[in-house]
């Protein structure tokens, strides 16, 4: 069932968007080569701790997942999409870094997701040439435009199908491939509830946007231009089959007579 939200739950929502955007921020802040992902995910436990939110991924645990998620955070590097288990390899020079997040703070959740390239600020990279980082850097900025495409286009009044279109629209006019069977979601009591939120659909298809709704866009593109993927052994991690990098970004926002109101930003 779709739940559409009061503006009195869609401020709760935003307030819990702004304390993902702020350890967002410091996990962003603190990723650099030699840190490991371990180190990011007990940064983000203590930052939510002191917030006085809970953690929408530890513990959570799909049905087709083989246990509990252990981590707070996703940290996916390269070729991983989503849902990779923070590790204590050591992140380098030149990683592509997609991190995804989400809390709850009384009982209200949002959820985002960033990428970048993981830099020791002027050193010189040491794992690929200018040529790689340019690509991983048009990689991560086409991402974030798929997103806000699909942000743009959510209107009310329009079909969740013109969300779809705008972002594969940026996606596949830039050649880059999409997470096959992966998408959005609703967002607010829960860190999953309905509609499924398509990153390709056709447009004027679909549920239409009313005020109220609160949705999560998540667009997660692959750079070797193919959409299939594969599961690590751990059972959560997704990659890319071909290996190719990929990159994730995602806001929680919520349908308003005005227009879209991203909720996940400081």
């Amino acid at each position: 069932m779709i739940e559409l939200k009061t503006p009195g739950e869609i401020d709760a929502i935003d307030a819990a968007g702004s304390v993902v955007a702020r350890i967002l921020t410091a996990v962003r802040e603190r990723a650099a080569p030699g840190v490991r992902p371990t180190e990011l995910d007990a940064l983000a436990a203590d930052l939510i701790a002191e917030a006085g939110a809970v953690s929408s991924f530890r513990g959570y645990h799909p049905r087709w997942a083989p246990g509990p998620y252990p981590g707070v955070l996703c940290v996916s590097v390269n070729d991983a999409v989503v849902h990779g288990i923070p590790a204590r390899t050591k992140l380098k020079q030149g990683d592509l870094l997609s991190v995804d997040f989400a809390v709850h703070l009384d009982g209200w959740c949002a959820d985002a997701a960033f990428s970048m390239l993981v830099s020791g600020g002027s050193e010189a990279s040491m794992n690929g040439s200018a040529r790689s980082t340019s690509a991983d850097e048009k990689l991560i900025r086409t991402t974030e435009a798929a997103l806000q495409a699909g942000i743009d286009a959510a209107q009310p009044g329009v079909r969740m199908g013109d969300v779809g279109h705008a972002i594969a629209q940026v996606a596949r006019g830039a050649g880059y491939g999409m997470l096959a069977d992966h998408g959005g979601h609703g967002v607010g009591r829960s860190m999953h509830e309905e509609p499924h939120v398509p990153n390709e659909s056709k447009p004027r298809r679909g549920l239409r946007l009313q005020p109220g709704l609160v949705i999560a866009i998540e667009p997660m593109l692959h750079a070797g231009g193919r959409d299939s993927y594969r599961h690590d052994r751990d059972g959560w991690t997704i990659r890319t089959a071909d290996g190719s990098r990929a990159a994730h970004a995602e806001h929680t926002i919520a349908i308003t007579e005005q227009g879209p109101r991203i909720l996940t930003l400081r």
